[in-house]
């Protein structure tokens, strides 16, 4: 088990209010591709007790039941651990949710979206403590799901932030977007995302620099928040006894000059809920200019810039984005020990695209049987002898 403390890694449990026991909730999952979706789902759970551990389950489990996963299973531990809503990461965690599961880790319930999750033979993974009563819902969030994302990156082209001819496979996608009921686009499964300030508001912490502590900006587009940016962002968080993170956070036609092809996969406001849910970062700052300028360094207050070991790419008038701190002595480069970028996650989705979409084909399958054999029973009419007289 691996434990963190709600907000600061390494927190013992605390008690719930009043000096009473504190409820302890139990969510599970894959965890792949780790997006905000699944943080919101975790805020959701954790909001609704006062401890929250995840089970995480396997890469066996996980193509046993579903087909092969994008990140390997020390990954997704360490991706979930890193969500700011999360004190405690169960690694190899069953892919059935059972009383004993719950008992084990003294649970008082399990809480998960209102979709359907089923085992490899059709079976709903939550039936049993649903039967129990030991079972919560939670609100799906629109517009984001593991296979809306693949549908992005297969999506290779960089026609939607340019003004480039598009191609026919592009203009059939941005012709459709969002007009089906729900905003979901038929033909690649692409959900439209919509921000509010309310969303926004209940992923960010609202605290400000407090004296002594030490306010460290890093900038960049961090799109498809992945294992590599929380492993530059934890360097970073350690590099300060007190740290105040601010990530600044391009605009997407920035980011599309610096990256081509179809980037950024994730928008401006996608990006800025996936970063806010982790733990290492205190504020964003959305839309940040390509170049650290004095205005923005005196405005943070911001005692140190840090950048990873990623090529830094020139702006557009050809200087170097990081002059300013590097002429105030207080940029320093970091060096996370992960190479893993977003092109070499493109790169693993389009290797295992085939499995991918047998995969969800597979699952959409089981679902839509599961749902009719749903629909059939309650549409069953009662005979004689289901009534007493």
């Amino acid at each position: 088990m691996i434990r963190n403390g709600h907000g600061e890694a390494g927190g013992a449990e605390r008690p719930g209010p009043g000096g009473r026991r504190a409820v302890r909730v139990w969510c599970d999952g894959c965890y792949d591709m780790v997006h905000y979706g699944h943080s919101n789902q975790l805020r959701q759970a954790r909001a609704m007790g006062d401890h929250l551990i995840v089970g995480v389950h396997t890469d066996e489990e996980i193509a046993k039941h579903k087909g092969p996963p994008v990140f390997t299973q020390e990954e997704r531990y360490k991706m979930v651990q890193a969500i700011k809503w999360v004190d405690e990461v169960v690694p190899a965690a069953p892919y059935v949710t059972t009383l004993e599961t719950l008992d084990k880790y003294s649970c008082d319930f399990c809480v998960h979206g209102n979709d359907i999750t089923l085992t490899v033979d059709g079976r709903d993974t939550y039936e049993e403590v649903k039967q129990a009563g030991r079972y919560r819902e939670c609100k799906r969030t629109q517009g984001v799901s593991t296979t809306d994302l693949v549908g992005r990156m297969l999506l290779v082209t960089k026609a939607h932030h340019s003004s480039q001819e598009m191609s026919s496979e592009y203009r059939e996608y941005a012709d459709s977007f969002g007009k089906c009921p729900g905003g979901r686009n038929p033909w690649t499964g692409v959900s439209q995302f919509l921000q509010t300030s309310q969303k926004i508001i209940q992923f960010a912490s609202g605290k400000e620099p407090q004296p002594g502590e030490t306010v460290i900006y890093v900038a960049g587009a961090f799109d498809l928040f992945h294992i590599g940016h929380v492993d530059f962002l934890e360097k970073v968080h350690g590099l300060a006894e007190r740290p105040y993170i601010i990530a600044g956070l391009h605009f997407d036609q920035e980011v599309n000059h610096y990256k081509g092809k179809n980037y950024p996969i994730m928008n401006l406001h996608e990006r800025t809920l996936s970063v806010l849910a982790c733990r290492y970062v205190s504020e964003v700052v959305i839309g940040a200019p390509y170049s650290v300028t004095a205005e923005l360094l005196d405005h943070f207050k911001v005692d140190l810039v840090c950048h990873g070991k990623t090529e830094i790419m020139p702006d557009k008038d050809g200087s170097d984005p990081y002059e300013e701190p590097k002429r105030r002595g207080i940029f320093c480069q970091i060096d996370s020990g992960n190479d893993l970028t977003t092109d070499l996650i493109v790169q693993r989705i389009i290797k295992n695209r085939l499995e991918y979409e047998a995969r969800n084909q597979k699952k959409e399958a089981k679902e839509l049987a599961f749902l009719e054999a749903m629909r059939q029973q309650e549409a069953r009419p009662e005979r004689e002898s289901d009534f007493d007289f």
